[in-house]
């Protein structure tokens, strides 16, 4: 047994393009009107009047007039379907305004329907969209009953059949000409052709009309693709009021966060990078970058970094909405968890490293690593990129025999018989190592030790061979 739950987005056309409240909107297509808000309604201002009907009921009062956006529509559908896909993993897309979800396999999850319905609430109402909802055992019930007034949770244990009986067969608009020959005849509701048999039924409508009621009463089957997740995130959040305070994100920036890691954990993705879009009363748009030393996908540690971020930011007008973006996912990868690790272990490391690149900036905080060069001046190197390096497999590092801390340019050692030093007398206690390069320019041709002070200390020491004289290169830590 299937349940689906239909949301129908009657005013999708009107908020895919704007969510205020404060100030009379329309859509208008063709120069009539297709969509109103709340505020052009109370001017008297109605679906299919023209533009100049409009203005003259305006009288005074600027009214926002939009043309019709269809591929904004579409984009706010699919983002739409990517906030429904940490609800349930099977849904579609149905007609150009509706989404239909099946639930009755993760009613467990939700532990009951009325929670599970009033999280799709609570997720709708963040974003800024309304829906009309309907609940059936089929998606093409759930679409009609997203059209009844009196619809309810408690409706789903009745028939399908009594729930449908009292709607007007004028919702089947792709059937204008059959339902025009059935009102003729008499026939207004879902009542009057369920009253018939499938045979009369199929005499008078037709095949398709007959196949598609079927598919209505779940005595056909419905079979259409599932919705596939894209390779990017978006999402949206709006406030409903004008924001001024960085500490009046938060609670929206929470939640985006737990929809995106929703999002990665459901596709097993995950992602070292996000953007935040902060969207200002007056259409203007913001972008804060904030990233990551490891792809993750936990929202308390990207909530972390987000607060970093945005303590350095200074809000120069309000702002009604705020946006993220993912446009960068990586497949996952397995977590080394020690379920026996000390609950007082150090932060890890890349936690650190993010929380001081995002207060420090991008072009603080810099890695130290090794690059394939012979000559030390020009293997080691310091780069921004500071992504965590794993081991390699042998377990050996590439430069374990040199130190990271190089001296700008090798100094020279004084040499007193067989003694070397450097703020005192040097052991060397390795080497030699030889390192030969350059060769075409200006050869260069070192025999490398390491020597100790009394005190332990260890320095990375050279002889060049083609003058014989003694230099300081490194100190080891």
């Amino acid at each position: 047994m299937s349940l689906w739950l239909c949301l129908r987005f009657e005013q999708l056309p009107l908020q895919c393009l704007s969510r205020s409240e404060e100030q009379p909107v329309t859509v208008l297509s063709s120069q009539r009107v297709l969509r109103a808000n709340d505020c052009a309604a109370a001017l008297g201002i109605r679906e299919g009047q023209g533009t100049a009907t409009v203005r003259a009921l305006a009288g005074d009062e600027p009214v926002q007039l939009l043309e019709r956006d269809e591929a904004a529509e579409a984009r706010c559908l699919q983002q739409l379907c990517c906030w429904a896909y940490s609800i349930t993993p099977t849904l579609h897309t149905w007609r150009e305004d509706c989404l239909q979800l099946e639930i009755e396999g993760c009613l467990t999850l939700f532990q009951g329907l009325d929670a599970l319905l009033a999280e799709v609430e609570s997720g709708l109402g963040s974003r800024g969209f309304r829906a009309r909802c309907g609940l059936a055992p089929t998606p093409g019930g759930a679409w009609l009953l997203s059209f009844a007034a009196d619809e309810s949770a408690r409706a789903v244990q009745q028939p399908l059949e009594e729930r449908l009986a009292a709607l007007p067969l004028a919702l089947l608009v792709d059937f204008s000409s059959t339902v025009d020959s059935l009102r003729r005849a008499g026939l207004h509701t879902f009542e009057d052709i369920l009253a018939l048999s499938p045979r009369a039924l199929g005499r008078r409508c037709g095949k398709t009309f007959t196949d598609f009621l079927q598919q209505v009463l779940g005595r056909r089957e419905d079979i259409r693709p599932d919705y596939q997740p894209p390779a990017t995130f978006s999402d949206e959040y709006w406030f409903g009021y004008e924001v001024k305070t960085n500490d009046e994100l938060m609670p929206a920036v929470q939640r985006l966060l737990q929809s995106l890691c929703s999002f990665l954990r459901n596709t097993q993705l995950r992602s070292s990078e996000i953007t935040w879009r902060l969207i200002g009363i007056d259409q203007t748009l913001r972008d804060v970058r904030v990233c990551s030393a490891s792809s993750h996908s936990n929202w308390q540690n990207w909530f972390q970094l987000s607060r970093l971020r945005f303590e350095q930011l200074e809000l120069s007008g309000g702002v009604e909405g705020l946006a993220l973006e993912c446009n960068s996912l990586l497949p996952g990868q397995l977590e080394n968890i020690d379920l026996f690790a000390p609950r007082n272990q150090r932060e890890p490391l890349a936690a650190l490293l993010d929380r001081l690149q995002n207060r420090l900036g991008m072009q603080a905080i810099k890695q130290v690593g090794c690059r394939d060069e012979h000559l030390p001046e020009h293997a080691v190197f310091a780069s921004n990129d500071v992504s965590v390096q794993q081991p390699h497999s042998n377990g050996i590092e590439p430069c374990a025999q040199r130190p990271f801390w190089l001296m700008p340019e090798p100094q020279p050692l004084k040499h007193s018989g067989q003694r070397l030093y450097w703020s005192g007398a040097l052991e060397l206690v390795y080497g030699p190592e030889r390192i030969e390069d350059n060769w075409w320019r200006e050869a260069v041709s070192r025999d490398y030790y390491i020597a100790a002070s009394a005190g332990g200390q260890q320095y990375w020491v050279f002889c060049e061979r083609f003058s014989s004289r003694w230099y300081i290169h490194g100190v080891f830590a």
